[in-house]
C-alpha cells in the first residue's frame, strides 16, 4: 500500500491517522506540490484533480480523502469504523457531509487564509462567509457532542476522523489574529480532542496544515 502524502496536509493527515488505528503498513511518497509535483503527468495519471492524498492498494487507486476513509473502513475496518447497517451507515455520512462543507469551506479555509493574509484578509469579503461557517461548524460539532462521546454512533468513527484534523488544527495558532475562532470557548470539542488523542494509533497533528 502507498500513499502519496503531504506532511503539513489535514487531509492527508486524516488518512494516516486512520491507517495507524488500524494498524496498516504503508510507503509514504512525499509529493512536494510547492515544486509542482502534483502537476507532473505521472501524478496527474493517478489523480487528474492534482490533489493529496492518494492510495494505491493492490494496483488500485483512490484519490479524496474522504473516499480514501471509506475504503479503508470497509476493507479493514469491520463494522467499527463504518458500519454497514443503513441507519448507523447514514449517521457516519451525514458527518462526512457536514465536513465536505462546513468544515471544508469554513474551519480549514479560515486557519488556512488567516495564517498566510493575516488581517488584510480578515477585512476582505471573502472572510464574512468564511467566519459563518466556521462557526456553524463548530456549534454543531458541540451540539452534538456535548450529549455524546463521538460524533455518529457509541464508538468512534471516520466520522470522528474526518472532522478532527482542521478542527483541531483551527486551535494551534489563530486564536490571536482578526476574528479568530478560539476552541477553548468549546469545552465538548476539547473533551473530543482528548478522547482522539487517546486513541490507540494515534498520531501527532501536524504544524502548519495547508487546506488541500
Amino acid at each position: 500500500m502507498k500513499l502519496y502524502d503531504l506532511e503539513r496536509s489535514g487531509n492527508c493527515y486524516k488518512i494516516r491517522l486512520l491507517l495507524s488505528c488500524l494498524g496498516l503498513a504503508y510507503e509514504r511518497v512525499a509529493v512536494n506540490i510547492d515544486k509542482g509535483e502534483h502537476k507532473t503527468d505521472a501524478f496527474l495519471r493517478l489523480n487528474p484533480r492534482a490533489q493529496v492524498p492518494v492510495l494505491e492498494d493492490e494496483g488500485r487507486v483512490i484519490w479524496d480523502s474522504t473516499a480514501i476513509l471509506v475504503y479503508l473502513a470497509r476493507r479493514f475496518g469491520g463494522e467499527t469504523w463504518l458500519p454497514t447497517e443503513p441507519f448507523a451507515m447514514a449517521q457516519v455520512m451525514q458527518w462526512l457531509v457536514v465536513e465536505q462543507n462546513e468544515g471544508r469551506y469554513g474551519t480549514s479555509r479560515a486557519r488556512a487564509r488567516l495564517l498566510k493574509m493575516q488581517s488584510e484578509f480578515a477585512r476582505s469579503g471573502e472572510w464574512s462567509e468564511i467566519a459563518r461557517l466556521t462557526r456553524a461548524a463548530l456549534q454543531t460539532l458541540e451540539g452534538q457532542l456535548r450529549h455524546n462521546d463521538w460524533l455518529a454512533a457509541d464508538h468512534v468513527t471516520i466520522a470522528d476522523v474526518a472532522c478532527y484534523p482542521y478542527t483541531a488544527l483551527l486551535d494551534q495558532d489563530t486564536a490571536a489574529l482578526p476574528d479568530g475562532f478560539s476552541v477553548a470557548d468549546y469545552p465538548a470539542i476539547r473533551a473530543w480532542f482528548r478522547r482522539m488523542e487517546g486513541l490507540p494509533g494515534h498520531v501527532p497533528l501536524p504544524r502548519q496544515a495547508a487546506s488541500v
